[in-house]
């Protein structure tokens, strides 16, 4: 599905702040605002209206986005829920021509902010934005207390125009962060896939196992996903490569708990195909290109040996 394409002739990097104390290019500019997790086809959609506006006002183009989500912040049990890490979102705004992206420190003190305060202290002076876009069920300011109609309200006197585009639906559903988290913890990963407008990956730094998978002939590099989502336990096709290259590699991948071996801790691990370097402490991506099958709890050994035999016809074969 290519519904909003992101190409672009040169991709250029972002400037990164981590206050609002941005240079005055950066002022008068069109800004987005939101956690743009996954930076999905309903993101999408956004900027590429956003380009249009750039490039018919000659503005430059800002994200302002939150660290940790509020989300994660307010619900500390909340441990894998990213579908795509900090790194990973700066890497695809990159691709939607975006000149500046404001990472705002999320803590208790911001979270205090009052909503009158964010739009009049931040969002109009020290931002001073021109265009501001945001989602319907934007919310902010302490409790939650503003909303999409407190900030056209107050359009004239902070000297900013609010643009609030229709939601995407596919199918009659609204694309969104929460529908593509739900597809990918039910297995369903062609149709995140398809959401996200690319496949679903994570990156994360390769770590010294227990050496299982070398054990019964398969070795495989074990990545921390840290808080990204977890998608459903089981087996993947996979593609992947480290930080420095870039081709990448087919392989297969296992999500979850290695019930057979009782363990408790959630891993992924990735064998690829025709590759025997030395992984550890490289930070690897991981592109997820099939579901296979669920992770399940075989009697032995041998019969784990002989499903992954045939997972990996399986995975050889996707493309």
């Amino acid at each position: 599905m290519q519904l909003y394409s992101i190409r672009v002739k040169m991709v250029k990097s972002i400037c990164i702040y981590k206050n609002f104390n941005i240079k005055s290019q950066h002022k008068r500019s069109i800004l987005l605002v939101g956690n743009f997790d996954g930076l999905h086809l309903g993101h999408q959609k956004l900027f590429t209206l956003a380009k249009k506006y750039k490039k018919k006002h000659s503005l430059k183009l800002g994200v302002l986005t939150f660290e940790p989500m509020p989300k994660m912040y307010f619900n500390k049990n909340l441990k894998n829920f990213r579908i795509a890490n900090q790194q990973q979102k700066i890497n695809l705004l990159e691709k939607f021509n975006v000149d500046f992206m404001i990472i705002k420190k999320f803590n208790k003190k911001f979270s205090k902010t009052k909503s009158i305060d964010f739009i009049k202290k931040i969002l109009a002076t020290k931002i001073n934005a021109k265009f501001i876009f945001v989602s319907n069920n934007f919310r902010f300011g302490n409790k939650r207390e503003g909303n999409v109609k407190q900030l056209i309200q107050n359009e004239s006197i902070c000297n900013f125009k609010i643009i609030n585009p229709k939601p995407l639906l596919i199918r009659k559903k609204i694309v969104s962060s929460t529908l593509i988290r739900n597809y990918l913890q039910r297995g369903k990963l062609s149709k995140a896939n398809k959401l996200l407008n690319r496949y679903w990956s994570i990156q994360g730094k390769v770590q010294k196992g227990k050496q299982l998978g070398k054990k019964i002939g398969f070795p495989t590099a074990n990545v921390d996903i840290k808080d990204a989502v977890l998608a459903c336990p089981g087996v993947y096709a996979v593609k992947a490569k480290t930080q420095k290259s870039k081709k990448y590699i087919k392989g297969i991948a296992n999500l979850g708990y290695r019930p057979t071996f009782n363990e408790k801790k959630i891993l992924l691990e990735v064998h690829l195909f025709n590759f025997s370097r030395n992984l550890y402490n490289k930070h690897l991506t991981v592109k997820f290109l099939k579901f296979i099958r669920n992770e399940k709890k075989f009697k032995n050994v041998n019969q784990l040996k002989k499903q992954i035999k045939h997972d990996l016809l399986i995975a050889k074969k996707t493309k």
